[in-house]
């Protein structure tokens, strides 16, 4: 399967560079780009790509307030580009609805599966950032009384179980090490978890666990 991707970013040269690296790939097609916030935002509304690969840092709109109108519309899911690991404005990003950042120095070969790996629905968190995000929401969720949903009653014991191993950040490899099962099974109970809660990706599994107190700090 093809997977369709638009770049965005304010450098004409890193623009192409990266357009070009991505759109040598056999799965991948490079459908647009953008040199600003604005230019991105009217291109997802028109091409409806799975990936945007957005810098952070863009005139007219920033790529934090392209994420948030992006995702609130489409099931585009978008990966930051980024200069530090620890810039502020990828942790907003990552609210924003981002599924991933990556650094600008970043290899042609990870940035490639990068791509991939945020079209399956997997997060693309630096260490640093996980920490973050997940102490962010931990504080949130324990300040909070549990709330059931409905949702919830409609995964079975294993997609429960799967759950509570994304939302302490676990990789596809180590939930099948835990649970003695394959990669492949791992992968599909995921996206059930996802499908079943209406959630788009790992990072929104996350937020989602933590709110409703499946998993509390600490644990």
């Amino acid at each position: 399967m093809t997977l369709t991707v638009v770049v965005a970013d304010d450098q004409p040269v890193i623009c192409a560079g990266f357009a070009a690296l991505l759109a040598a790939q056999p799965d991948l097609d490079v459908v647009g780009t953008a040199a600003n916030g604005q230019e991105l935002v009217a291109l997802v509304d028109e091409r409806r790509p799975d990936v945007a690969l957005v810098d952070v840092r863009m005139p007219v709109l920033d790529g934090i307030e392209a994420t948030r109108l992006i995702t609130r519309d489409h099931d585009t899911r978008v990966l930051i580009l980024t200069t530090f690991d620890l810039d502020a404005y990828v942790y907003d990003a990552i609210r924003a609805g981002a599924s991933g950042f990556l650094l600008k120095d970043v290899t042609g070969e990870r940035l490639v599966d990068g791509v991939r790996m945020v079209a399956e629905g997997s997060m693309l968190l630096g260490p640093a950032v996980s920490r973050r995000l997940v102490a962010d929401f931990a504080q949130a969720g324990a300040a909070r009384t549990a709330v059931r949903t409905p949702a919830l009653d409609s995964l079975s014991p294993r997609e429960h179980e799967v759950l509570l191993e994304l939302a302490r950040g676990r990789s596809n490899a180590e939930i099948g090490g835990d649970l003695f099962i394959s990669g492949e099974t791992v992968k599909s109970h995921v996206a059930e978890v996802l499908r079943k809660l209406g959630l788009r990706d790992r990072i929104q599994a996350v937020v989602f666990a933590y709110e409703h107190q499946l998993v509390l700090p600490g644990e």
